[in-house]
C-alpha cells in the first residue's frame, strides 16, 4: 500500500461515554465508534491502531491513531467528515498522511498520562467523572518523596493489574511530578510504556502515603516485593487522562501531546 494511504490522527474523547478504547462485541469502545466513522467516509471497513488502550472511564486529550485508508479523501474529510459521524463524546483533532513505516503503538518513544484528584471533604459535583476524589487532607510533600522512588527502570509488578497482558513488568518511568492548586492535585507521568492500571495503582499507593497510612519508604518496599497483593487499591478511572505519545521527528507529525482543558 502506498505511503500516502497510511494516515495518523489525534483524537480526544470523554472516557465516561465508552467502555474503554479497545473494540468490544457490544461495539461500546472508542475504537468501534472511530472505525465506524472512518468507514462511513471511506465507503468500506477501516481498522485503527492506537498508541494506548485506555480503560473504561479514562479520558484522552490526544490519543494517537494510525489507519490505512482504502481510498483517497481530502484531509478535511478525515477530520470534519469523520467528526460528523462520531458521537459527540469524541472528536478528531487532526489527520495527515504518513510514511507506511509509522505505527501509532510500536513507534511511540514515550507516553504521557495525567491524573487529577480532588482533595476535599465534599465529593465532586461540577467535575463529576472528570476527577478522582479523596475526602481527607493529603501530605503533598510526603507523596513527592514517595513518587521520586518510582522514577527510573523498575519491575512494576506491585502496580500491575492481575489481567495485564504485557510481556514484561519492567518499565522505565522517566518522570513523575505532583503539583496542587487549592483542592486539586495533579499527577503527571511519562514512561516508555505503561502496564495495565499502572498509573491508577501508583496514585492509590501515593494517596496511602499522603494520608500517613504508609511511609514514603513503603513505595521502595513495594518495588522490591514485586507483588500486587501488597499494593494499594486501584484508584478510580475518572481523573485519568491520556495526553499523547511522542514519536521521532522524522515522521513530521503535528503536536502529539496536548494539555488538559483550561477549565479544569
Amino acid at each position: 500500500m502506498p505511503a500516502s494511504m497510511r494516515h495518523a490522527l489525534a483524537l480526544e474523547y470523554d472516557g465516561s461515554s465508552f467502555c474503554g478504547f479497545q473494540s468490544q462485541p457490544s461495539r461500546c469502545g472508542v475504537q468501534d465508534a472511530l472505525e465506524d466513522a472512518l468507514g462511513a467516509i471511506a465507503g468500506g471497513a477501516v481498522r485503527v491502531v492506537a498508541a494506548g488502550r485506555t480503560d473504561a472511564g479514562v479520558h484522552a486529550t490526544s490519543q494517537i491513531v494510525h489507519f490505512d485508508a482504502p481510498v483517497e479523501r481530502p484531509t478535511s474529510a478525515w477530520v470534519r467528515g469523520v467528526n460528523a459521524h462520531l458521537t459527540s463524546a469524541a472528536a478528531v483533532l487532526w489527520c495527515i498522511p504518513v510514511r507506511d513505516d509509522f505505527h501509532a503503538r510500536f513507534r511511540a518513544v514515550s507516553r504521557h498520562y495525567s491524573y487529577l484528584l480532588l482533595d476535599r471533604p465534599e465529593r465532586p459535583g461540577l467535575l463529576h467523572g472528570r476527577v478522582g476524589w479523596h475526602h481527607a487532607p493529603l501530605d503533598i510533600d510526603a507523596m513527592k518523596r514517595a513518587g521520586a522512588q518510582l522514577v527510573g527502570t523498575h519491575d512494576f509488578s506491585s502496580f500491575r493489574a492481575a489481567l495485564c497482558q504485557a510481556r514484561s513488568p519492567i518499565k522505565t518511568l522517566r518522570a513523575l511530578s505532583i503539583a496542587h492548586r487549592g483542592p486539586l492535585v495533579r499527577f503527571d507521568f511519562e514512561a516508555d510504556a505503561f502496564l495495565h492500571h499502572m498509573v491508577r495503582n501508583i496514585v492509590g499507593a501515593l494517596v496511602d502515603v499522603g494520608t500517613h497510612r504508609r511511609s514514603p519508604e513503603w513505595i521502595d518496599e513495594l518495588l522490591v516485593a514485586a507483588d500486587r497483593t501488597l499494593g494499594a487499591a486501584t484508584f478510580a478511572p475518572d481523573g485519568l487522562y491520556f495526553r499523547g505519545a511522542l514519536y521521532d521527528e522524522g515522521f513530521r507529525l503535528p503536536s502529539t501531546l496536548r494539555e488538559l482543558p483550561a477549565f479544569i
